[in-house]
């Protein structure tokens, strides 16, 4: 696996400019992914503890140390977790009162390429969508199990899709004939219930019809709503002075729960948003990775 064939950064030298980089500091890249932001802040001098609840991701950043001069606990820690235990995990590799977080939301391009995942319409495979393989619920048991009413609430309020009721209809009655297995399955469902017929659809058209659907039932699968609203406050309390969190977020929900906290903790004089409108990627880095598009980053400077 070539090394930038994981998952390309997003925003990168934004990030880094805003963590503000110092020798010898310690950072946390909470998402770490295929390593991107770990990679530059490490060659910028600082430490970091890297957490993903993928194992492939750990595995991946593993590999690419074995080729590198950074060395493993000592330049770089590494962690399978989930976000949302950011403070556990942070204590327990002596990782408190750090210079800088940061958490880049959403999936890695690996996990979208991967059929064996079920993350993406695009390829056919079963309909799994978990992060962390150690998951018990999958994307399939949400699929066959829920009540119409549920997946409907599920569609339309974490998928914004104002089909919601239609597809959840379609759903239910396709899964009465044979249980629904496949993300190629149930991109037929969702495209029934749009009231598509042919089935030569272009990418664009297959993705504005899919995305929230798969989007939703991701995000219910992995919990990542809860997630971020409970690492929030735990990542503000593991900075230094003048630490700072960024976040990536890919969604109008992520992003809304993001601008929320840092509202709320500026208004309690913890500290100070850096970013007063979210930053977007330039067009040219639109071109080079279409995945950046959605992207808004945020950043908040803890003072005390």
């Amino acid at each position: 696996m070539e090394n930038n064939s994981f998952h390309t950064p997003v925003l990168l030298r934004e990030v880094l400019d805003l963590l503000q980089i110092k020798n010898g500091e310690k950072y946390i890249d909470a998402t770490l992914g295929g390593g991107g932001h770990t990679f530059e802040i490490l060659k910028l001098g600082g430490k970091v503890l890297g957490i993903d609840c993928d194992q492939d991701a750990i595995g991946f950043v593993k590999f690419k140390i074995q080729n590198s001069k950074f060395k493993i606990e000592e330049d770089i820690f590494l962690f399978q977790g989930n976000f949302r235990d950011i403070d556990k995990i942070a204590h327990l590799k002596k990782f408190t009162k750090v210079s800088g977080i940061i958490l880049d939301l959403g999936l890695s391009s690996y996990q979208l390429r991967d059929k064996t995942r079920g993350f993406s319409f695009q390829q056919e495979g079963p309909l799994d969508m978990r992060m962390n393989r150690n998951l018990q619920v999958r994307a399939e048991n949400l699929v066959n199990i829920l009540t119409k009413g549920e997946l409907y609430e599920l569609f339309s309020k974490l998928g914004e899709e104002h089909r919601a009721r239609s597809i959840a209809e379609h759903i239910v009655r396709a899964r009465r004939v044979k249980t629904i297995q496949t993300t190629s399955e149930l991109s037929r469902i969702v495209e029934e219930a749009y009231g598509v017929k042919k089935r030569d659809l272009s990418l664009f058209e297959k993705q504005k019809i899919n995305k929230k659907v798969f989007q939703a039932l991701r995000m219910a699968v992995n919990d990542e709503l809860n997630s971020l609203k409970i690492a929030i406050p735990k990542a503000l309390g593991l900075l230094k002075e003048n630490g700072r969190l960024g976040v990536i977020s890919f969604h109008s929900l992520e992003d809304r729960i993001v601008k929320k906290a840092f509202i709320e903790y500026e208004k309690l004089n913890m500290g100070r948003i850096i970013t007063k409108k979210p930053i977007v990627p330039s067009e040219d880095e639109i071109r080079k990775n279409r995945r950046s598009k959605s992207a808004k980053l945020r950043f908040f400077e803890k003072l005390s």
